[in-house]
């Protein structure tokens, strides 16, 4: 039986353990944080710390990517998620009213998310984990190197911060977004491939509730969420698991005047005066879980490592954020990381012997995954930077170069979504990771449709501007105004 050693016991080293496990691999998962608590998950949760993992502290969602995968490959966690109090939302509730193909279609049960908080899906993907034979995790263990077969063409283990060594068949770099694989690669001095890297310009303000009734006071006007990513801020609320639910308020991480959006009071102001999210924070409705947690979002990154231009180590494979990592906005992580698990697994089982051919396989696979949802991340932090960029600080909006191919964008796409039900799905399947935007818009029938909508009257609630939103946060605080 051969041995993979996965270093991270987060969701992409927990999916990597199931997903190898199911081929006939023995999995030794080794984690730098502490064992989560043996309690059920209502209780285990608020008390698993994972210093280790500053991103699980804020708001997440499983798009239908990661629900159909669950569904294929994992169905116990998925149902061991609905009693945990996950709930799975129907996101065809949200075609806009009005809109034409409004009846159901073929394709339309696919159009799920999951609202659950990161820690319960990784605790309940631990537990199963746990269970498995020929698994171990090992807790309170980092993984420091790795080691190479004499020639550098392949791995032979791997070495912790103790100095044990421990054999492996393969290496699993499920290390997040320290990608530790090229520390480990450079260190044994193999060259690392450039890397493709761009600004996600986020920096996120997160805070978690607890309904009191156990129902929704507004409908989920994004099908799975509340809210809206608007001309100078973000404002978007996630439900979860087990009655709680998150908001995610983000700025550029250089915006001084939105600073006071990290105390409790100023985020409660910001978020009481997003229309989509007050009703959320009535005093009967919901009572704050947890302080604001502030996070910088890291670039948008596909590792040179993961790709094809990197010098192939035979074995060694990283996986989710430790090949490829986009701008949580998109909220597509935790799917993707699911989604390349188990097509790693498929390729190995399909292509067992471990060797370089078997590793430029892979790199081609993650290749092909992640290319096109870096692609779109990049291009579309660019122009909201820029958007918010003018409303912070009045810097001009760069003129739009004509592309000359005549082909609408995806503002083109989302507006005439509110008309046709058609155009809407292909937006939908894209933002929620189950087609690329090629393979969402690249139909000639479907931009003939995007063209011949008629343009949408939309009657949305008025945000706040700029400068009521500063003012909101300001006055919260005490501040002079």
């Amino acid at each position: 039986m051969p041995t993979a050693v996965i270093a991270g016991g987060s969701v992409a080293g927990l999916g990597s353990a199931l997903a190898l496990s199911r081929i006939g691999y023995r999995v030794v998962v080794l984690e730098r944080a502490p064992n989560p608590p043996r309690w059920p998950p209502a209780q285990a949760v608020p008390w698993w710390r994972r210093p280790t993992v500053p991103q699980g502290m804020h708001s997440h969602t499983l798009t239908s990517l990661g629900v159909r995968v669950l569904r294929e490959r994992a169905p116990e966690v998925l149902g061991q998620a609905a009693a945990a109090g996950a709930r799975t939302f129907d996101l065809t509730r949200a075609l806009p009213p009005g809109a034409t193909d409004s009846i159901r279609h073929p394709g339309d049960d696919a159009l799920v998310a999951l609202g659950i908080r990161r820690s319960t899906l990784e605790l309940l993907l631990h537990r199963q984990v746990r269970e498995l034979p020929g698994a171990t995790i090992r807790h309170d263990t980092t993984v420091d190197g790795i080691e190479l077969h004499p020639a550098q063409a392949r791995v032979r283990g791997v070495v912790t911060h103790t100095g044990e060594r421990i054999p492996a068949d393969v290496v699993v770099d499920a290390t997040g977004r320290r990608a530790l694989s090229r520390t480990w690669l450079r260190n044994a001095g193999v060259p690392l491939a450039d890397d493709l890297s761009s600004p996600s310009g986020l920096r996120a303000y997160s805070r978690f509730y607890r309904l009191k009734q156990g129902t929704y006071p507004t409908p989920l006007n994004r099908g799975h969420a509340v809210g809206d990513i608007y001309d100078h801020y973000a404002g978007v609320l996630h439900p979860g698991d087990d009655n709680t639910f998150s908001i995610a308020l983000g700025t550029l991480p250089d915006d001084r005047a939105l600073s006071g959006l990290s105390t409790a009071a100023g985020f409660t102001a910001a978020a009481r005066a997003t229309p989509a999210i007050a009703p959320w924070l009535d005093e009967d409705i919901s009572t704050p879980l947890s302080p604001v947690q502030v996070i910088t979002s890291p670039p948008n990154a596909l590792w040179g490592t993961a790709g094809t231009r990197q010098q192939p180590v035979a074995g060694l494979f990283p996986v989710g954020d430790a090949a490829c990592i986009t701008n949580p906005l998109f909220g597509r992580g935790m799917s993707l990381a699911l989604a390349h698990a188990f097509r790693l697994a498929d390729l190995l089982a399909a292509q067992p012997a471990v060797d370089v051919a078997q590793r430029r396989a892979v790199a081609r696979m993650t290749e092909e995954m992640f290319l096109p949802w870096y692609t779109q991340s990049a291009a579309s932090d660019r122009a909201r930077i820029a958007r918010w960029r003018s409303a912070a600080d009045g810097t001009p909006l760069p003129s739009k170069t004509p592309s000359g191919t005549g082909r609408p964008t995806t503002e083109d796409i989302a507006a005439a979504a509110h008309r046709d039900g058609t155009v809407w799905r292909g937006l939908m399947r894209m933002l929620m990771t189950l087609a690329t935007p090629a393979e969402a818009f690249a139909d000639d029938a479907f931009l003939a449709r995007v063209r011949q909508a008629a343009p949408a009257s939309l009657n949305r609630p008025r945000q706040p501007d700029r400068d009521e939103l500063v003012h909101h946060v300001l006055e919260a605080e005490g501040a002079p105004l």
